[in-house]
């Protein structure tokens, strides 16, 4: 897979992009990360990338110019995605559907936003971590990145670990994990995971995957519930 990462700030991206899983799957040849400098696309000395909204207002605007030369120059063939505040909520089955392309490119938009042709014009999704406001698209960009190289088939060295993840089949969150010691400071591992029996260790972790997912996320669904109930 080919990921671009278009940005004002590349250096954020040398050090997570070479850890951990992103880090493994660039090694083993399974993802490449083309991080463009934005700055690159401009013509002026100054490499001015914003510029002042039109009807006023305060903030800065980040000029379409740039975003529309970076992504010709980079010829993608799969998603182009915009983070924004704006863009609907990112999810599992986004990060799967973009972990199927070849290609991947994410733009991260900077000061008070970006300008709306870039998304209604140049961007196929416009995509949020959430309901809050960071300083720019680059955690978002980060997120993204890892959500998606984790699904590379021989990014995870056990496919179990992540089919059992919160969220992977699109409904429950995860049941609690543990691991040794048995006891630390009087608090204990429950009975049924030291049991051995494998058949009530995975009805126990499908019972409290659902109890967590009714307390903590109502608005999923959760397999076996009526309704209305």
């Amino acid at each position: 897979m080919r990921l671009n990462i278009v940005t004002i700030f590349p250096g954020f991206f040398e050090g997570p992009l070479g850890l951990s899983i992103p880090g493994r799957a660039a090694v083993a040849g399974l993802v490449e990360y083309r991080v463009v400098d934005l700055r690159d696309y401009t013509h002026d000395r100054h490499r001015t990338v914003d510029d002042v909204p039109y009807g006023g207002g305060a903030g800065m605007v980040m000029k379409p110019e740039p975003f529309f030369e970076a992504v010709d120059a980079l010829a993608p063939s799969g998603p182009i995605v915009l983070l924004s505040a704006r863009g609907r909520p990112f999810r599992h089955e986004d990060a799967v559907r973009f972990s199927l392309a070849g290609e991947l490119t994410l733009l991260c938009g900077h000061y008070k936003d970006v300008d709306q042709r870039v998304a209604d014009h140049l961007a196929t999704d416009e995509i949020s971590l959430g309901d809050f406001v960071l300083s720019g698209g680059e955690i978002g960009a980060l997120a993204v990145t890892d959500a998606v190289v984790r699904l590379l088939p021989g990014a995870l060295g056990d496919h179990d670990s992540a089919a059992s993840d919160s969220f992977y089949d699109g409904t429950t969150l995860s049941a609690p994990s543990y691991t040794r010691p048995p006891e630390y400071r009087g608090h204990t591992v429950p009975e049924v995971l030291r049991s051995g029996d494998h058949a009530r260790i995975e009805a126990w972790r499908a019972e409290q995957a659902k109890r967590l997912t009714r307390e903590r996320r109502p608005e999923l669904p959760v397999e076996g519930d009526v309704e209305g109930d």
